[in-house]
């Protein structure tokens, strides 16, 4: 029952306070994670090293948290550091908001600002994207996005309480720093990117059908992941993107400029392409879906107390 209403307090505390805008725990850890990149990442050693590196690294700045979330769990009021570390580790709140934001500025008919708004959420090159392609990047982003700040988050705490929350959002902002295909990344951040894909693969699923149930087209979002889910490197943001794009009855992907270059995005989903209502809509996949697992978890604590 303690899992159950440690997620509740943790999402209304969520709800309420939103993400803390200075001194948020994961600002500091990302400083310490590029010292020590900067310092083990030698451009000069093999790729081989720099992989054994790598995982050193990834073990010097996770295992010491982690170790420490394993005895505050269990020491007097642990209880409360749990909801304190769920709370922190979630971003369902700050997820909506930048959502809002780009829908708010597409009704306004203001492509300006939702181009802003679109790329504090997206790497991509906003600046030639059309309304729809507005809505349908703002869509894939919180879809993805959704499993990583959201579910995976709750998925790892039900199976290891604090430490396993912890220790995901930890290896999940590794991978975001770390885990690039350029030259000075790919061998360094391996181990970051593996581990996180590995983190992430039942959550992912899970995050799949929960989009289908909550949008009450479980068989049309399980088939968009079962065929369209492999079109993507990562072997779990496709299936989440298509599962997602599936429940709502949209088409998201398609061209898009990284970096100066232009490529094409894996379509996903199925129907017309996306509008600003699809957007809300998408932010109410996953506000739903962390009620449903909220009261499946109390639920099951209840059951099995």
């Amino acid at each position: 029952m303690q899992t159950g209403l440690v997620i509740a307090a943790a999402l209304l505390a969520d709800a309420l306070l939103g993400e803390m805008r200075r001194g948020h725990p994961l600002v500091g850890f990302g400083v310490l994670a590029a010292r020590v990149e900067r310092a083990l990442n030698r451009r000069d050693f093999p790729a081989a090293l720099r992989r054994v590196l790598g995982g050193v690294g990834l073990l010097l700045v996770v295992a010491p948290l982690v170790l420490a979330a394993v005895w505050l769990a269990d020491a007097p009021y642990g209880w409360a550091f749990e909801v304190l570390v769920l709370y922190l580790a979630l971003g369902l709140r700050s997820l909506g908001e930048h959502a809002r934001r780009v829908q708010k500025a597409l009704d306004s008919d203001d492509i300006d600002s939702a181009r802003a708004a679109v790329g504090m959420m997206v790497s991509r090159d906003v600046r030639a994207l059309d309304r729809r392609g507005v809505a349908a990047a703002t869509i894939e982003s919180v879809l993805e996005n959704g499993n990583d700040a959201v579910f995976g988050t709750l998925f790892w705490f039900a199976v290891a309480g604090a430490p396993g929350a912890l220790a995901y959002r930890l290896v999940n902002t590794l991978d975001a720093m770390w885990g690039y295909r350029t030259e000075r990344l790919a061998a360094f951040g391996w181990t970051a990117a593996r581990l996180d894909d590995a983190m992430n693969w039942p959550a992912a699923r899970l995050t799949a059908l929960t989009y289908g149930l909550v949008g009450l087209a479980p068989l049309r979002a399980l088939r968009c992941a079962w065929l369209q889910g492999g079109r993507t490197d990562s072997p779990n943001a496709g299936c989440v993107m298509a599962a997602g794009a599936g429940a709502l009855g949209v088409r998201v992907g398609g061209p898009g400029v990284y970096h100066g270059r232009r490529t094409w995005r894996p379509r996903f989903g199925v129907g017309r392409r996306p509008d600003a209502a699809a957007i809300g809509a998408a932010t109410g996949l996953v506000i739903n879906g962390a009620l449903v697992w909220t009261g499946i978890a109390c639920v099951a604590g209840w059951w099995f107390a």
